[in-house]
């Protein structure tokens, strides 16, 4: 069940400030982490008060902010069209300096989604020079990144996947050289997901 958080709530403003005040007196050694729980606040009050089309999102668990259950909903004229997908976004202690993982608990099969669910997008790699070259690192994670342009991004990346630097191998293969099988196993999936509702 999803639990959504809201700083309309008094109850939800005092408990949130009580811990992030024992974060700073207590642990001072965890400045980052209660940074990223101040950024993580501010991303998760401005997504309740101005929703985007496309996804929705909830806390798995009302007391922790870094854990996230997203629904993407498939993006209409493309094979996933129809599709309710489920993920977990994970942000890190040192987030915003680093990006959050985004793992589909829903059935997905996608070029630039690894078999166990992890979304394969650039915004998501750690900030920096690629070591394979293949990436700028403009195109990398920084911290000017939201949540907003995250799910954007795996949006996008369902409207058309990037076959060149694939997660998935055979995926991949079967979206240059045998369609009717991909769009069969993408069809599979968003029955599924429809199911799962």
């Amino acid at each position: 069940m999803q639990t959504y958080f809201s700083f309309t709530n008094k109850k939800n403003i005092r408990a949130y400030f009580t811990y992030l005040i024992c974060f700073i007196l207590f642990r001072p050694a965890c400045r980052f982490h209660s940074f990223a729980l101040h950024s993580n606040s501010i991303f998760w009050s401005n997504l309740c008060k101005h929703p985007v089309d496309g996804f929705s999102a909830g806390l798995v668990d009302e007391k922790n902010i870094f854990e996230w259950n997203v629904t993407i909903i498939g993006p209409p004229d493309t094979l996933y069209e129809g599709g309710f997908f489920n993920a977990i976004m994970s942000f890190p202690q040192n987030y915003p300096n680093s990006p959050p993982t985004v793992r589909f608990t829903s059935d997905m099969w996608h070029p630039n989604v690894y078999s166990d669910g992890r979304v394969c997008i650039s915004i998501l790699h750690p900030p920096g020079d690629d070591p394979s070259g293949y990436e700028l690192a403009s195109e990398r994670w920084t911290p000017v990144h939201t949540v907003e342009s995250i799910m954007l991004s795996i949006i996008s990346m369902l409207s058309g996947p990037n076959d060149e630097s694939p997660a998935n191998v055979e995926a991949a293969k079967e979206w240059r050289e045998k369609r009717h099988e991909f769009k069969k196993k993408v069809s599979r999936c968003v029955r599924k997901s429809q199911e799962m509702l």
